[in-house]
């Protein structure tokens, strides 16, 4: 799951980046989006994995906070990403003939910069405090399995409900394997 997970987001990455047509700020987002979904999961699945693996659930107490760190600066960019395109949705379809206007680069770069700085001052700290405060208590078997689905099951399928059945994406991912493979070729026959 973590491997489908990050190939698939890295793939919405690469389309949006190598093909012209999708630099719109819809699918400026998705690829911002998929970034995020990529560091939440890395975040939580290695070490996970790796207790898995050892059979053992031991973790420092540096290693936990900078975890939690983490978690939360991803999780919160996640959600405001979410809000940030649900504003675009919003414009495109209440204002389509002013959209581009509205929706500039510098105001598209500038809502995600601002996802940043909310992940951070927002999540950051309220969390902090709340995971320093709080005793270690168990967590029930619901609890765990709620975790899992929000950490790995969600960011998985962002991909296939956000982009992956989207024609833009399809044709963008066809262009781009087509010219990787061009270019493997000619590479290849000019080293034989």
């Amino acid at each position: 799951m973590y491997l489908i997970t990050v190939l698939g987001n890295l793939l919405i990455i690469l389309a949006v980046s190598s093909d012209f047509h999708l630099h719109t700020p819809m699918y400026f987002f998705l690829s911002n989006l998929s970034l995020a979904d990529i560091c939440i999961t890395s975040i939580t699945i290695p070490k996970m994995l790796l207790n898995i693996q050892t059979q053992s659930k031991v973790i420092t107490y540096a290693g936990c906070i900078t975890q939690m760190y983490f978690f939360t600066l991803f999780g919160g960019w996640d959600h405001f990403l979410l809000t940030v395109m649900a504003y675009d949705r919003f414009v495109a379809i209440c204002h389509p003939l002013h959209y581009m206007v509205i929706m500039n680069p510098w105001l598209c770069g500038l809502l995600v910069l601002v996802s940043w700085i909310l992940i951070v001052s927002l999540f950051y700290g309220t969390s902090l405090g709340v995971y320093l405060s709080s005793a270690g208590t168990h967590h029930s078997q619901s609890s765990a399995t709620a975790s899992v689905m929000y950490t790995v099951v969600t960011p998985m399928l962002n991909p296939f409900i956000y982009s992956l059945k989207n024609r833009d994406i399809k044709g963008a991912l066809k262009r781009f394997f087509r010219v990787s493979g061009k270019l493997g070729t000619i590479i290849l026959n000019q080293k034989m």
